[in-house]
């Protein structure tokens, strides 16, 4: 998980063994404008072992059972310990799981799993999948400096505008009054003739 993070996104937008204020730690948090994505990486796996090992029909489905329920076992201990809006963090949470065979088997052959943990506000992912999430939080973070930088070009325009209409009024000013001196010179000349 370090260097799936390390190599996709800058430094201080993640933290590693994040603690939150009641002594919780999150094996990793995403620091985002909006507020933290909590990454849980303690995923249970034994079940999912025995499941793989065991050559018996009916062993493994006692397996598989054990399986699914150790894992919304986790789900929930996700959704209470790291889904902290009261702290900052958005209101969902990341469950990595290492491993593409057992991600494959949450999803594809145990969907019910899948659903639990959406209910719950847990995003299930895997090293591959993580890099997608990964990738949509980047351009998110782009999006934000694209956003930033938009408006700091938007404030220069307004300083720019106001600047310029300045510089109208004044010029408007200074063009009455060689308007006015070009008039009180004329009337000069004229009545210096008549005289």
């Amino acid at each position: 998980l370090k260097d799936i993070l390390g190599q996709a996104l800058p430094k201080q937008h993640f933290h590693l063994q994040y603690a939150f204020k009641g002594g919780e730690i999150v094996d990793a948090a995403l620091q985002l404008e909006q507020g933290i994505i909590p990454i849980d990486a303690k995923f249970p796996m034994e079940n999912f072992r025995k499941m793989a090992k065991s050559r018996d029909e009916k062993e493994q489905i006692v397996h598989r059972k054990s399986f699914i329920a150790d894992v919304k076992k986790h789900i929930d201990a996700i959704s209470t310990k790291y889904i902290r809006p009261q702290e900052g963090t958005l209101d969902f949470a990341l469950m990595y799981i290492p491993s593409e065979p057992v991600y494959y088997e949450m999803i594809s052959n145990a969907p019910e799993l899948d659903d639990y943990a959406y209910r719950k506000r847990v995003r299930p992912v895997s090293p591959s999948t993580m890099y997608a999430y990964l990738r949509a939080i980047i351009m998110s973070l782009e999006g934000s400096k694209i956003e930033a930088q938009a408006g700091q070009i938007l404030a220069a325009l307004r300083e720019i505008g106001a600047e310029t209409e300045k510089f109208g009024t004044s010029l408007g000013v200074l063009t009455k009054h060689i308007k006015n001196s070009t008039v009180q010179n004329i009337e000069s000349k004229s009545s210096k003739r008549l005289k």
